[in-house]
């Protein structure tokens, strides 16, 4: 009997399931949402995808260079794109007003929001202050096009925001608060008539 000489082929690694860090970072902010920042662990990630831990291995070093991502994805989906979906509207007014009842209307974000906020993580508070920062200014940048002068504008900005957070804190605190679902469009319209002057 001739026996024959098999050289063992060579798995080259690569990732479960063809995942991306997109991915990870996807399941990272619903946990988020779901469970606050205690939810965002590799195990119970890698349950959720259904791959195993070197799935997870295979695009981040550890949890800290994962909540980094999912931080930085936040901070690019829920405000960068959100400004740039409203920055062609040339009328300041018009702006505004998309902005707000585009950001108005909940949802997971308003969980991610929440979660981000009560976490005392130092690269959470980094990166929540910087987003914050960023939505003022802009927001404020909007005000001044519409002829205030600049104090006027961070003091509009400053409202409208804190209308913003406030309603996120409704929605998840006190939902029954608000106008119920068929007349939340029509509240959130009227709301924007008395930020957007």
């Amino acid at each position: 009997m001739v026996q024959e000489w098999r050289v063992p082929i060579r798995k080259t690694a690569v990732p479960e399931a063809r995942l991306k860090a997109a991915d990870w970072e996807a399941a990272a902010l619903d946990a988020l949402a779901e469970n606050g920042l205690a939810g965002v662990a590799v195990e119970p990630l890698a349950r959720r995808l259904g791959v195993t831990k070197g799935s997870f291995y295979w695009h981040f070093a550890d949890r800290e260079a994962l909540l980094a991502a999912a931080l930085t994805h936040w901070e690019k989906s829920h405000t960068e794109s959100v400004i740039d979906a409203v920055e062609g509207v040339r009328d300041p007014r018009e702006r505004l007003a998309r902005l707000m009842g585009r950001v108005l209307v909940g949802g997971r974000s308003d969980r991610i929001h929440i979660a981000l906020a009560t976490a005392k993580h130092p690269l959470v508070r980094e990166t929540l202050a910087r987003v914050t920062h960023r939505r003022l200014v802009y927001l404020e940048s909007c005000y001044v096009e519409l002829g205030q002068a600049r104090r006027e504008a961070k003091r509009s900005a400053l409202l409208a925001y804190a209308a913003y957070i406030g309603l996120v804190h409704l929605r998840l605190e006190a939902p029954k608060e608000l106008p119920a679902r068929e007349a939340l469009a029509a509240y959130i319209e009227h709301l924007v008539s008395k930020l957007v002057p």
